[in-house]
């Protein structure tokens, strides 16, 4: 196992699920055990139908597992650290996390149509495409092709943080 980290950031419709998405695809592709971590600061995700057994367990405040012969399924009625999520993800080669900017992981920050600063005290690298202006990312800080998924890939094998 190669238990490689790496956070992704970025605005908004920036184009941070679609790079993940593309690079996990290619890396399970090429054999590689990949899990993903996505932060929902805002509490808008959901994961169960009303009605259903499971949503009425979960309603109840209990952390419950739903296990099916092709996915487990954990609802867990508190935050969880990193550290937390990587023993939950004991077997992986490649962890995959958009979001949480606060954690201690090499990230690639995501822009599309513009850069923000605001993103760099956090950021690595940045990955854009062609709506934005290359002359203006800091001189410091490297670029990655958006619409190029291996390139992410080979920065990922060279600077992700093995955890």
């Amino acid at each position: 196992m190669k238990r490689l980290a790496i956070a992704f950031t970025g605005p908004s419709s920036s184009g941070k699920t679609t790079l993940i998405v593309k690079v996990a695809n290619i890396l399970q592709d090429r054999g590689f055990k990949v899990a993903i971590i996505k932060h929902d600061p805002k509490d808008k995700a959901s994961f169960d139908k009303e009605g259903k057994d499971s949503f009425k367990f979960s309603q109840t405040g209990a952390d419950v597992a739903v296990v099916s012969p092709k996915k487990t399924t954990y609802f867990k009625k508190s935050t969880s650290s990193i550290d937390d999520m990587i023993a939950m993800f004991v077997d992986f080669d490649y962890l995959l996390v958009e979001g949480l900017k606060t954690l201690d992981l090499p990230r690639i920050a995501i822009f599309r149509d513009r850069l923000d600063e605001n993103y760099y005290e956090v950021t690595d690298i940045i990955a854009c495409d062609d709506t934005v202006d290359k002359s203006l990312i800091p001189s410091d800080m490297g670029n990655l092709d958006l619409n190029n998924p291996e390139a992410v890939i080979e920065w990922i094998d060279k600077n992700a943080k093995r955890v």
